[in-house]
């Protein structure tokens, strides 16, 4: 076995989540690379610390520059906000060291781009955080797919939402100012992810995009919302096949909305992130008084779910599609080759995003780049 440094930029949510990532990922998949947590960046010295001695780095720092540049740091996970995912990456790109880093690519589709740019001059991993698609129960519908298991596909419908911000009289944040901390900064990508990783790449878009809440309290009074709630799009994928995409952060009563139906010429398959170890699927065979949906619990018979768990049905959870990701990550580096979702990838559903905009300020159908 060979370790590898470990500099991780953010401690917060999602800087926990791959901090414990890559504490289990050689104990759960026997990883020929170990990840050694060699140091933790934060936006103070004291937060950083408090980090540091949470999660068991080595050391610490309140300046990513000082994180990249150490040479005990040999790859960087990247889990602050977007607007600083540019900068960082590039700085580690310039260093020729491997990158993880959280979706979206970067706060606009400029970044997007230039980060392929570096990575590609760089000639060095980097892959993009887009974890719901590696649910044992998302992998599993891949393979379905691929297998022309419900025929030709014709229609899918995908939603992300949430409800966080469902109360109108909860208070403005962060969240709320940006474009990219919007809906469709924010939730957007993972469903178009998954959309893209379920029936290819989407040729064209008509999108309608909002703020429901347009103010909020301040300590001063109402602040102006100025990113939106909710949005919606038809799409149409290069295969021909149809579909509807969905995403909100008011949507109440919905906690991970992140699901999807699909239907094809020979049967259909339904998703809910809220159950995301089962699996309903539809084969349209057999008498019609006796056909219906059945669900498929996964288990040790479906992708990366063994090394988990021996037992069928007992179900896996998020930070299990973390770990996933730590393992592709370091198996990447281990072999020297790309990991999907690269950041070509992130660029591309950047690109359907931007898209998207345009078509809402057009009021029309717009195209999508295809590579």
């Amino acid at each position: 076995m060979t370790e590898i440094g470990i500099g991780l930029v953010g401690g917060g949510y999602m800087g926990k989540a791959h901090a414990v990532a890559m504490a289990s990922v050689g104990a759960v998949f026997n990883t020929a690379l170990r990840p050694r947590l060699e140091m933790v960046c934060a936006s103070t010295t004291s937060s950083a610390e408090r980090y540091r001695a949470a999660y068991g780095f080595a050391d610490a720092t309140a300046d990513w520059n000082v994180l990249v540049s150490n040479p005990q740091v040999e790859a960087v996970v990247i889990a602050s906000p977007q607007e600083t995912h540019r900068a960082i990456a590039e700085a580690a790109f310039a260093l020729g060291k491997p990158v993880f880093c959280e979706k979206p690519l970067g706060a606009s589709l400029d970044d997007a781009a230039a980060l392929v740019a570096a990575a590609e001059a760089a000639d060095v991993v980097h892959m993009i955080g887009f974890n719901y698609v590696r649910t044992p129960a998302t992998q599993f519908v891949r393979q379905l797919l691929a297998d022309g298991a419900i025929g030709d596909v014709t229609w899918f419908r995908g939603e992300h939402t949430e409800d966080f911000l469902g109360d109108p009289d909860l208070p403005a944040t962060w969240r709320t100012t940006g474009r990219a901390n919007g809906t469709m900064g924010d939730l957007a990508p993972h469903m178009i992810n998954c959309a893209r990783a379920l029936m290819g790449p989407i040729a064209e878009v008509s999108a309608r995009i909002e703020t429901a809440h347009t103010k909020r309290p301040g300590p001063d009074g109402p602040v102006p919302v100025d990113n939106d709630d909710q949005a919606q799009m038809m799409v149409r994928f290069a295969s021909g096949a149809m579909g509807h995409l969905f995403f909100s952060r008011i949507a109440t009563g919905r906690k991970m909305g992140y699901a999807y139906e699909i239907h094809g010429t020979k049967g259909a398959i339904r998703f809910d992130q809220e159950d995301q170890n089962a699996v309903h699927l539809y084969r349209a065979e057999g008498p019609e008084a006796t056909r219906g949906f059945t669900k498929i619990l996964t288990g040790p018979a479906h992708p990366d779910y063994l090394d988990f768990c021996q037992g069928p049905g007992h179900g896996t959870g998020y930070q299990d599609q973390i770990i996933i990701e730590a393992r592709d990550f370091l198996q990447a580096i281990a072999e020297g080759k790309p990991a999907w979702p690269t950041f070509h990838e992130g660029l591309a559903v950047s690109q359907v995003i931007d898209a998207a905009f345009r078509s809402h300020d057009t009021g029309r159908w717009q195209p999508v780049p295809q590579d």
